[in-house]
Parts: C-alpha cells; sequence; structure tokens
C-alpha cells in the first residue's frame, strides 16, 4: 500500500509524527510519505520558506526508517491540488492501494476540496480523529461514507481505491498554530516539538516576527 501524508507542517510537531507512526502501524505500512504543501489552496498558506519547512521535516522523520519525504508539491509552480499529486501517484501505482492520511478537521470540509469527488476514487481516506475534534460530516460525506467506511485495514488493501477508514489510538494533541503563537510569545513550547526541530527553530529565529 501507498500512503502520503500532507500538509503545511508550519511546523512539523508531534502530533503529526503521532499520527503517522500510528497510520503505519495499524496499517502495517512499510512507508508513509510525508507530502508538504507548497501553495494549499483551502486555507492559508505557510509562514516560513518552503525549504525551512523541508529541512524540519527531514530531521523530524531521518530517525524512522519507515517515514520518507516527497517533495513533489513544493516542485510545482501551480497551486497545491491534492487531486493533482493523486493523479500522479495512481499513474505511477495504477493496482496499488493508496492511503490519504488526514485529520478529522480536514475529513469534515473534504466535500469543499477540489474534485473531492475525484480523490476519493483516486485512493483510500484514513482519518485521524484528535483530541477535540468533532465528527461533523456534511450530507455529501455521510453519502460517501454509507459506501466507503470500512471497519478493518485489511480492507483497504482488497481495494485500490474508494475506502475511508478512521484510525484508533492514542492521541496527542498539538497544533502548529498554537505553536507558531506560542514561540511569538516566548513561551515553552518543549512539549509539542521533537529535540532537533526545535533546535533548528531556534537556530534560525522562526516564528519570531
Amino acid at each position: 500500500m501507498i500512503a502520503i501524508f500532507g500538509g503545511t507542517f508550519d511546523p512539523i510537531h508531534k502530533g503529526h509524527l503521532n499520527m503517522a507512526k500510528q497510520c503505519v502501524e495499524e496499517l502495517s505500512l512499510d512507508t508513509l510519505r510525508f507530502l508538504p504543501n507548497a501553495t494549499p489552496v483551502h486555507k492559508q498558506g505557510p509562514s516560513i520558506s518552503a525549504a525551512h519547512r523541508l529541512d524540519m521535516l527531514y530531521t523530524a522523520i531521518a530517525d524512522n526508517p519507515k517515514f520518507a519525504l516527497d517533495d513533489r508539491e513544493l516542485r510545482r509552480t501551480e497551486p497545491s491540488y491534492s487531486v493533482l499529486t493523486l493523479q500522479e501517484l495512481r499513474d505511477e501505482f495504477p493496482t496499488q492501494p493508496i492511503a490519504f492520511l488526514m485529520g478529522m478537521d480536514s475529513f469534515n470540509s473534504l466535500d469543499k476540496w477540489f474534485q473531492w469527488e475525484k480523490i476519493t476514487q483516486l485512493c483510500h481516506v484514513v482519518v485521524y480523529r484528535r483530541p477535540g475534534d468533532e465528527y461533523n460530516p456534511t450530507p455529501a460525506l455521510e453519502t460517501y461514507l454509507k459506501n466507503a467506511e470500512v471497519l478493518t485495514p485489511s480492507a483497504l488493501n482488497a481495494h485500490p481505491f474508494g475506502k475511508c477508514y478512521f484510525l484508533t489510538g492514542t492521541p496527542f494533541s498539538a497544533a502548529s498554530s498554537d505553536i507558531r503563537a506560542a514561540i511569538k510569545a516566548g513561551e515553552n513550547v518543549e512539549p509539542w516539538l521533537s529535540t532537533n526541530v526545535l533546535t533548528y527553530i531556534n537556530k534560525n529565529e522562526l516564528y519570531t516576527k
């Protein structure tokens, strides 16, 4: 199974890493690819350069052999529509299952994404529910779930695309926006960031302005 985890990672934090680790374990993945966005079209853009976000990602995932980095979206000049990335991956892996990992907040707005229905026909959607996240699907998503939701990871391997699975496991509460605000205010952010990422942020004086 090909698994991807997209986001701005601005910065990458322990919540992201916890989410990715649980996805790898629960789905028995060989590799999970982190895909940093260049210009996300459905949310505010990153507050620092792509180069800094990429360096922090490399630093954060370096010690986990099951984590990889895919920078294809950073190399694009057009906005980072997820459907473009998924179409590329489907062309590369025409018969393999593809899993697209996202948080509950992203899933609740999935039907607002560009060509969202095509996305569900290119991959499986794997949803991780963080503390405080509310499951609040729109009528369109409810209709999608009636046909797509599966209750076991093995069901994802039986199809190349089209299913939706909700991850279970131990949650870790963290949000990049809170971390950026805390750094700007001079507050302690050690509980949310790995030591090497925090060292990088401090060395490059990120998020202080």
